[in-house]
């Protein structure tokens, strides 16, 4: 087993976006809106552990090489049918960054997931109605 042999590409400006959704009831999209979650609030949280993924993208992913990152943003918001975040990342390196957006896009919505599960809980425990969607790259830019 071998990563890709990166050693002959220039460095170069790379950036890449990456966006998904958790879909989630509508009483826990109110209850973000409204500050009622018990454990804080998960945009928040969410926002500050896409940025932690990001950096940590090769301790997770094997194939990922380590890449100085120069820039990470997350936003997440609440939409209608739950919360939609999206990463942006750029470095300057020989590889792409679409990982590491990736990356902080999942476990930002895995971090709404956490904060909510209480009021996402059917009386089996069981998340019926909660998913995490729609996870995809909709932009890589190289140089």
């Amino acid at each position: 087993m071998r990563t890709v042999d990166v050693s002959g590409k220039g460095e170069v400006v790379r950036r890449a976006r990456a966006e998904g959704r958790i879909l989630l009831r509508p009483e826990t999209v109110r209850a973000i809106r409204e500050g009622r979650v018990e454990k804080g609030d998960p945009l928040a949280a969410a926002e500050l552990a896409a940025l932690l993924a990001c950096k940590r993208t090769p301790e997770l992913l094997p194939h990922c090489h380590p890449l100085p990152l120069t820039h990470v943003e997350a936003r997440v918001e609440p939409c209608e049918d739950g919360v939609r975040a999206e990463v942006e990342v750029r470095t300057v390196a020989r590889t792409g960054v679409e990982m590491e957006a990736l990356t902080g896009v999942s476990v930002a919505l895995l971090t709404v997931w956490d904060m909510v599960k209480g009021m996402e809980k059917d009386e089996g425990g069981r998340y019926p109605s909660t998913r995490i969607t729609d996870i995809r790259v909709v932009e890589k830019v190289k140089g």
